[in-house]
């Protein structure tokens, strides 16, 4: 996705607890040392107004190039997400994948789910960074 912002403002969006909360999330921690704690917070959340959260562990965190955690994605064992964040003249390409789904029904469910809630999700960030749009 291309998101009008620099490199350092779009990685902290999404790997500092303060970025997270300032459009996705509610209370979200992120320790982003080898090993770190991450954990997202949801209240009241979407339509549904779902009350959640999803934990996982950081495995890199090169700021404002990369950042990689494992998570449970609802599948039956850990997901890795890898996001890049690539800079352009004035902007940015953030680059997300997930991987490690396991094979079967669980695993593309999760997938399917999870595509969806990540294109969601940089839509959102998106919004909030260029126009100051928090959902």
């Amino acid at each position: 996705m291309l998101i009008r912002a620099r490199p350092d403002a779009v990685y902290d969006l999404f790997a500092t607890a303060a970025g997270l909360d300032s459009w996705f999330t509610n209370g979200a921690e992120v320790d982003p040392r080898l090993g770190g704690a991450i954990i997202y917070r949801w209240e009241r959340w979407g339509p549904d107004a779902v009350t959640t959260e999803a934990r996982g562990v950081v495995r890199e965190a090169e700021r404002p190039v990369r950042f990689v955690f494992e998570w449970d994605s609802g599948d039956d064992r850990p997901t890795t997400v890898e996001m890049r964040f690539e800079p352009r003249a004035t902007a940015t390409v953030m680059r997300l994948r997930e991987y490690g789904f396991s094979p079967g029904e669980r695993g593309r469910t999760a997938l399917v789910r999870e595509a969806s809630g990540w294109g969601e999700a940089l839509t959102l960030a998106k919004f909030r960074i260029e126009h100051g749009v928090r959902y």
